[in-house]
């Protein structure tokens, strides 16, 4: 069966951090892809992934990554890649929150360790 999912239909919908909001698009074990909002002055905490890389690609508002401590500023219709080992985090320093997708190769569940 074909399962469309949308922010409104999503697979599943979490929190995250300090009130930011998460929507699960795909999630399997080699795959995941989400869409997340983080409100304006939140940061996750820096870490890293084994086995995970990650792309970020943002849709709306002004990431600021840092990178094995490069920072590095990542406007709308822009994007990132992260690879596995890079110590990393996203935040939002705007006055706006901050709106992006998320996607994970292999499912980043379970293989973060936090910094």
């Amino acid at each position: 069966m074909i399962i469309k999912v949308s922010k409104y239909e999503p697979l599943k919908h979490y929190q995250w951090g300090n009130a930011c909001d998460g929507w699960n698009f795909v999630d399997e074990p080699s795959l995941s892809v989400k869409q997340e909002r983080m409100l304006a002055g939140t940061a996750e905490a820096l870490h890293y992934h084994q086995h995970a890389r990650q792309f970020f690609f943002i849709l709306e508002g002004v990431a600021t990554f840092e990178i094995d401590s490069e920072i590095v500023t990542v406007d709308a219709q822009e994007g990132i890649h992260i690879k596995p080992g890079q110590q990393h985090r996203i935040s939002n320093q705007s006055a706006t929150d901050l709106i992006f997708i998320l996607s994970s190769q292999p499912n980043a569940a379970g293989d973060r360790i936090n910094l």
